[in-house]
């Protein structure tokens, strides 16, 4: 389910816990919007939890839990359970092989909704990012739900390497000030934001990008992300449609080609 931490000669352990942070577990808020087994869960939920992950030497961040769904915020403020971590390759344990860290802050209630709700809602995560292709294609909901939360996991993974990675931030340096915005008509809008090359990922619209890169339809978008179709091919056929200051897609894309070395 986690980010890839095999390739250790191109993979850096704190930028992998900021993608593990970021882009793996930050997905969960959309999860809960989109798959119904996961809407089952938090609304089974007794009340609400807010469980703050603490990585000493790397990303802090708390996510609040309730019937309505899932929210991430970045700190430990409001947090009623917390988790700490010593290095971030001890959280980077906690996604890859489930090893937990030390219970900081009311322990039986962290221990009792990580080993129950918040696993039940990892493995429906790890079942729609890692469904087969021939199962995708033959089921037109799961195509949509796998493409919308692959496009958000991408864009937390983004700004995570952006901000931490040593060879994604060279390319950072280089992104000038403003927002780009991937758009797939009718299904979803995510925004980078660049402010004195630090990068963040927005989960919606933005009203004045500098740059924008369009996909002509959710398959599209799948096969992008999947590797199935050729993004040359595409653009000459006109089916993505890139707007305003190139040379930030194109510092986005050098930055992508990390993402899928740490997701793959």
């Amino acid at each position: 389910m986690g980010a890839n931490n095999k390739e250790v000669t191109m993979i850096e352990q704190k930028a992998l816990a900021y993608v593990n942070m970021y882009g793996v577990l930050g997905s969960l808020e959309n999860l809960c919007e989109l798959d119904e087994g996961a809407k089952k869960i938090v609304a089974g939920l007794e009340k609400p939890i807010a469980l703050c992950f603490e990585v000493i030497g790397g990303p802090c961040c708390t996510f609040k839990f309730s019937n309505s769904g899932c929210v991430m915020t970045e700190g430990k403020s409001g947090a009623t359970a917390k988790m700490t971590f010593a290095t971030p390759a001890h959280f980077n344990a906690l996604i890859e092989k489930s090893i937990p860290g030390v219970p900081t802050k009311g322990p039986i209630s962290t221990m009792k909704f990580l080993t129950g709700p918040f696993t039940e809602l990892t493995n429906i995560l790890n079942d729609v990012l890692r469904a087969p292709e021939d199962k995708i294609q033959a089921d037109l909901a799961l195509l949509e739900e796998n493409t919308l939360m692959t496009m958000y996991v991408i864009a937390g993974s983004v700004a995570a390497l952006a901000n931490t990675d040593s060879i994604s931030m060279i390319s950072a340096e280089y992104t000038p000030d403003g927002d780009v915005q991937m758009i797939i008509p009718d299904k979803a809008s995510i925004t980078i934001r660049v402010k004195d090359h630090k990068f963040s990922a927005i989960k919606k619209a933005t009203d004045n990008p500098r740059a924008t890169m369009a996909f002509a339809d959710i398959e599209l978008a799948h096969g992008l992300f999947a590797g199935t179709v050729s993004t040359i091919n595409e653009m000459c056929a006109g089916r993505i449609q890139i707007a305003g200051m190139v040379s930030m897609v194109d510092n986005i894309n050098r930055i992508l080609d990390r993402v899928s070395v740490y997701l793959a």
